[in-house]
C-alpha cells in the first residue's frame, strides 16, 4: 500500500520541473488515429488530456482518423492509394474522410467530457479553424496530383484562443478549408 504512494509521490516529484515550466502553456496534443484504435489506451491518453488541463496546462488536440477511414472506405469498396505516406483524396474518399473524422471528434469529446473535462469539438475545415494550400509533389518532374490533401497555411488561433478562455478543451479534426 505504502509502496505504491511512495511511487507515486515520485512521479510527481519528477514531473514537477514540467508542470512549472508549462502552467499556463497551450499545448497541442497530435492524437493519430493509430494511437486511437486501442480502447484501453484512448481511454488513458483522453483522460491525460483532462489531467493536463486541471494542473493549468491548455491543451488542445488535433485529431486524425487514418485507420479508421480506411476502413470505412474499404466497407465502400473504395480503394486507398497511398504516395509518399499520404492518402490520395478524391471527392468520395473526401467525402468518407469528413464524416469518419466528425464521428470521431464526438466521440473523443465525449470521453473528454466524461472524464471531467469541457470539450469543445470543431471540424478544422467546418469550423475554419485550419486553412491549407494544395499539396504539391513532383517525382521526376512530373507533379503528382493527391486530391484534396494540402499543408497548413494558417491556424486561427483567436478563435483557439477564446475557447480556451472560456475553460473549454479544443478537439480538432484535422481536415482542413482551401
Amino acid at each position: 500500500m505504502f509502496e505504491n504512494l511512495i511511487k507515486r509521490a515520485e512521479v510527481v516529484i519528477e514531473a514537477l520541473p514540467y508542470l512549472k515550466k508549462f502552467y499556463g502553456k497551450i499545448i497541442v496534443i497530435k492524437y493519430g488515429g493509430n494511437a486511437m484504435m486501442d480502447k484501453k489506451l484512448r481511454a488513458k491518453v483522453l483522460q491525460d488530456v483532462v489531467l493536463i488541463r486541471y494542473l493549468g496546462m491548455q491543451p488542445v488536440l488535433l485529431h486524425g482518423g487514418g485507420p479508421s477511414i480506411t476502413r470505412e472506405l474499404k466497407k465502400r469498396n473504395l480503394e486507398s492509394k497511398f504516395v509518399e505516406g499520404l492518402r490520395v483524396t478524391d471527392s468520395a474518399t473526401m467525402e468518407v474522410v469528413e464524416k469518419v473524422l466528425g464521428r470521431m471528434n464526438a466521440g473523443i469529446v465525449s470521453v473528454i467530457n466524461k472524464d471531467g473535462g469541457a470539450g469543445k469539438g470543431i471540424s478544422g475545415k467546418k469550423g475554419k479553424i485550419i486553412r491549407a494550400k494544395k499539396h504539391i509533389i513532383v517525382r521526376n518532374g512530373q507533379k503528382i496530383d493527391l486530391g484534396f490533401v494540402g499543408d497548413v497555411r494558417s491556424i486561427d488561433v483567436k478563435r483557439l484562443k477564446e475557447m480556451i478562455a472560456k475553460g473549454r478543451i479544443p478537439v480538432i479534426s484535422s481536415n482542413a478549408l482551401a
